[in-house]
């Protein structure tokens, strides 16, 4: 294939239009004119046009990603399936991803232990932990790392038990103080477990 003709766009300053002698055309950055040695009457061979046409399109996917990221944290999942629905091709949006983890702008682990951290701090238990880590589409083998002690989690089912009750001990409140627990993701046992801790405290108050 014969370019023909390169040319600055007017709309895109940092973009170069590249026509070829069967009519077809492709925008290039300056950057991949200089690595792949692009000029007016050059022939271009069939595997370094598509190696081309690859590069732009990884290019054009790590841009898209950066958008998406914005000033917020993601998954690799996240960012990947983000990317696909965006027209990406899935082994194009595989490669950005792994470019964003090179430069450190996606961590999987981090953000595991951001999002433990954020809900357990909220009371929340494991059951709706996992759920959430689950949506965000981080791998199942970085979750035990993520996830601190069972201790952790008794805590934050006290905390909020005592900013609920607030003192109290009638049976309807407890009632639905214990389910209210069971809908934040803490285990029926657990939840009983932190009403008789609770009941303790306020009897030896």
């Amino acid at each position: 294939m014969k370019i023909i003709s390169i040319a600055r766009l007017e709309k895109k300053k940092d973009k170069f239009s590249v026509v070829f002698e069967d009519g077809a055309e492709i925008q290039v950055s300056a950057v991949q004119i200089a690595d792949f040695g692009i000029y007016s009457g050059r022939e271009i061979a069939d595997d370094e046009y598509v190696e081309l046409c690859g590069a732009i399109a990884l290019s054009s996917s790590k841009a898209k990603s950066l958008r998406i990221l914005g000033n917020r944290n993601m998954s690799a999942g996240e960012v990947k399936k983000r990317l696909v629905s965006r027209g990406v091709a899935v082994e194009t949006a595989g490669e950005t991803v792994e470019w964003l983890e090179s430069v450190g702008a996606v961590d999987d682990k981090e953000y595991a232990a951001m999002i433990v951290r954020h809900y357990a701090s909220k009371g929340y238990g494991l059951a709706r932990i996992k759920d959430e880590l689950y949506k965000r589409g981080i791998p199942r083998d970085i979750w035990d790392e993520a996830i601190p002690e069972i201790e952790g989690f008794t805590d934050a089912a006290q905390d909020f038990l005592e900013k609920k009750l607030r003192g109290s001990s009638d049976k309807d409140d407890i009632r639905r103080a214990t389910d209210a627990l069971c809908r934040r993701g803490f285990s029926y046992s657990e939840a009983i477990d932190a009403v008789r801790h609770y009941l303790d405290m306020i009897e030896d108050e």
